[in-house]
């Protein structure tokens, strides 16, 4: 249990289910644990001492105190954007300063050219390091930061934030442009080229049977149009010219919708199972789509209604499955069947933004409950 606490979010799943239900958070939340059902309460009580547990003081590279990844990670002391966003949702529930500073932590790091690392490694505990390191050029991870920048400033009702995090966005969006640039239009992590599981999906299915190279992943397109729906809402908040964000923006909704969707299956994919039915594999990365608003809510019911809400597919008894239960590389192995909450969490975002409270409900409660 302890090696994968960076995936849990599970006071955030808590709390999405308590929005579901149409009630407003407690401005209070300095006891959490007494929310929610009687058989919730070990749970989340766990989850906390977990969240204290891994956090230290300020050390190098970091202005604030730090979340790791979690006591008893199997590669060591690490502090991750894609994990450490999963945190910080939890953090707002009980902290809002803690969740900030963890973001802050985050984009300070930034490289020159707008890369975000991946993974900062840190030294002692079992992993034997002696130095901090992360890779600086060819692992990033999915830029899902602006989401918890935008929920902070919702709980806050103040935007003063922007001033740091606006600029970290446009410069992460100039090295999509100029390094995650797919073939022709869409951009892609280079899991297709070097596997090294920039996507945030360790040996993700979609890319065991690919080598055409950089073409246009669902996800990460997906990724970069929430990017600039982003850019495009802060830029009218700071009362900045907005226009070339919302034009590159409905040209990615465009391709998403036109050149990532499959009618017959009517699913998204990847272009090159668009191209190669053969290569089409039903798995949780498919809705991002859904989880961006990128798509039409005909679309988005579709999905929503036909895949997701159905046991066929991915609404397993414990939703959602990180592979679909029909699919030929389900297994009963992490990335390869099983979920982890904090796609749950996306998965229930997705739902919501369309109004699809009542399905957001059905899947956070069954991963609450599963034993």
């Amino acid at each position: 249990m302890k090696n994968i606490v960076h995936r849990i979010t599970i006071l955030a799943i808590l709390f999405s289910l308590i929005n579901c239900s149409g009630n407003k958070l407690s401005e209070d939340t300095s006891d959490i644990t007494s929310l929610g059902k009687t058989e919730w309460q070990p749970m989340l009580k766990y989850t906390l001492e977990l969240h204290k547990k891994s956090t230290h003081a300020p050390q190098y590279p970091f202005d604030y105190e730090w979340e790791e990844i979690g006591p008893g990670y199997s590669s060591g002391s690490a502090f991750g954007h894609w994990d450490i966003v999963h945190q910080t949702f939890d953090a707002f529930v009980y902290d809002k300063r803690h969740g900030i500073k963890q973001l802050l932590n985050n984009v300070k790091n930034q490289e020159s050219n707008g890369m975000i690392p991946g993974s900062i490694w840190m030294p002692g505990g079992k992993s034997g390091r002696k130095n901090v390191h992360w890779n600086k050029g060819s692992q990033g991870h999915p830029p899902v930061w602006v989401v918890a920048v935008d929920d902070y400033i919702k709980l806050t009702k103040s935007d003063s934030i922007l001033r740091i995090f606006y600029p970290v966005l446009l410069r992460q969006i100039t090295w999509f442009e100029n390094e995650r640039k797919a073939l022709n239009e869409g951009f892609y992590y280079n899991d297709i080229l070097l596997k090294k599981w920039e996507s945030g999906m360790d040996e993700g299915v979609r890319f065991d049977d690919t080598g055409f190279g950089p073409l246009a992943c669902v996800d990460a397109t997906s990724h970069v149009y929430m990017l600039y729906s982003y850019a495009t809402k802060w830029s009218k908040m700071l009362k900045m010219d907005e226009n070339h964000f919302s034009k590159r923006k409905h040209e990615l909704e465009n391709f998403i919708n036109d050149s990532l969707y499959s009618s017959t299956d009517k699913m998204y994919y990847d272009i090159w199972a668009i191209s190669d039915p053969t290569l089409r594999h039903l798995v949780i990365e498919n809705f991002w789509p859904l989880i961006s608003g990128a798509i039409s809510k005909e679309r988005a019911n579709s999905l929503i209604d036909d895949y997701l809400l159905n046991p066929k597919y991915f609404l397993t008894p414990h939703p959602v499955s990180t592979v679909s239960a029909s699919d030929p590389k389900f297994e009963l192995r992490l990335w390869r069947g099983p979920a982890w909450n904090s796609l749950t969490y996306w998965i229930a975002k997705g739902c919501m933004n369309y109004d699809r409270g009542d399905a957001a409900r059905i899947i956070l409660e069954k991963a609450l409950v599963f034993k």
